[in-house]
């Protein structure tokens, strides 16, 4: 799906976010506009690709560029042959869009509210953010919300998954990327495509995330390499926990019956505390290092929180079924399938056995 690392991590905001693009296209709700905007976005992709194999052999193309595609069409082919991950042309093919995001995702909350606005859609299900091709449209959008009262955040996509509906290229937004974030974006989509349940953005995403992150260990290690530092996904978690007690906070706080006046007051409060929080965690366990000092220090509001909790949700129970599919994959794919034509009731209360700590 929304790669919303999505649709997600802070350090890499948008390449999680997957905005479905086929499947709002065969209908659902909304205007002819945005839907006429997505058609021809998403024609211009499709219109801009070319095959990676011929961009290789071309003696025109940049070695920086050979170099990246090269490493791509090395990740696209371990992702099929030693993770059993669809085997297409998706990842085969290069987009250059001459811009910095593929698109921009806009999400809404009601000012007193941490739950999001939801736009629902066939074969998608429902989602909690509209896309756009041009950043001017959703500004606009966003302005019109703003209008409504109602809190706003927008945010870059470098790449998306249309879930195997058409082959997805690689794109010049995901070249600058590391060699590691570009390999574990190539695993995470494909995964999208393996399995998807219309609906369910927390078990979408922790199923993809935990393989884009056991298929990262795997692809490393046959490739000789040492383990990854930890501590940028340690940092990580722990910013994310920050975010996601200060939204349990306003959860509670705007349950309660406070005057207007005094619930704006307190919704800032709790914004200053979580700056606070964040200073303190920076300097006293990160050595000063300021990995979200940009992200913090710009607006906040309740919008700007959504994205975080669904990428990592079930990644431990995700984690414990492939160990008990003893590390094949297309088994542990199977009993995922299982869980995914669950009720979502019953799905949910499966993976919390999986998770067996606790863990939300």
């Amino acid at each position: 799906m929304t790669h919303n690392r999505a649709p997600f991590s802070i350090d890499s905001p948008a390449w999680r976010w997957v905005p479905l693009l086929a499947a709002l296209l065969l209908g659902g709700c909304g205007t002819l506009d945005y839907y006429g905007q997505l058609a021809r976005g998403q024609f211009e992709l499709l219109r801009a690709r070319q095959p990676v194999e011929r961009l290789l052999a071309d003696p025109a193309t940049p070695a920086p560029l050979r170099q990246r595609l090269s490493l791509a069409q090395q990740a696209r082919s371990f992702a099929s042959a030693a993770l059993a991950l669809p085997d297409n042309r998706s990842y085969r093919l290069y987009a250059d869009l001459g811009r910095p995001y593929v698109l921009w995702n806009l999400f809404a909350t009601g000012e007193f509210s941490v739950e999001p606005e939801l736009h629902c859609f066939p074969i998608a299900g429902c989602v909690a953010y509209r896309g756009y091709y041009r950043q001017g449209r959703a500004r606009g959008a966003a302005a019109l919300l703003r209008q409504q009262g109602l809190d706003t955040y927008i945010g870059g996509v470098e790449a998306y998954s249309t879930l195997g509906w058409f082959d997805d290229p690689l794109l010049n937004t995901m070249l600058a990327w590391s060699d590691e974030r570009l390999v574990a974006v190539i695993f995470h989509e494909l995964a999208h495509q393996q399995l998807y349940v219309a609906g369910d953005t927390a078990f979408n995403e922790s199923f993809a995330t935990f393989i884009e992150r056991e298929g990262l260990r795997q692809w490393r290690a046959s490739r000789g390499l040492a383990e990854a530092d930890a501590a940028p996904e340690r940092q990580r978690a722990q910013f994310s926990e920050l975010v996601l007690a200060s939204r349990e906070r306003l959860r509670i706080l705007y349950a309660g019956d406070l005057p207007t006046a005094a619930m704006r007051a307190a919704k800032q409060a709790e914004f200053a505390r979580l700056r606070r929080d964040y200073r303190t965690l920076r300097e006293r366990q990160w050595g000063g290092v300021g990995r979200y000092d940009a992200w913090v220090e710009a607006p906040l509001n309740n919008a700007k929180l959504l994205p975080f909790g669904l990428y990592d949700r079930w990644v431990p129970a995700f984690a414990r079924l492939y160990a008990e599919a003893g590390g094949a994959w297309p088994a542990f794919y199977r009993r995922a399938e299982r869980l995914g034509r669950l009720p979502a009731p019953q799905r949910a209360e499966a993976l919390q056995a999986l998770q067996g700590d606790g863990q939300n």
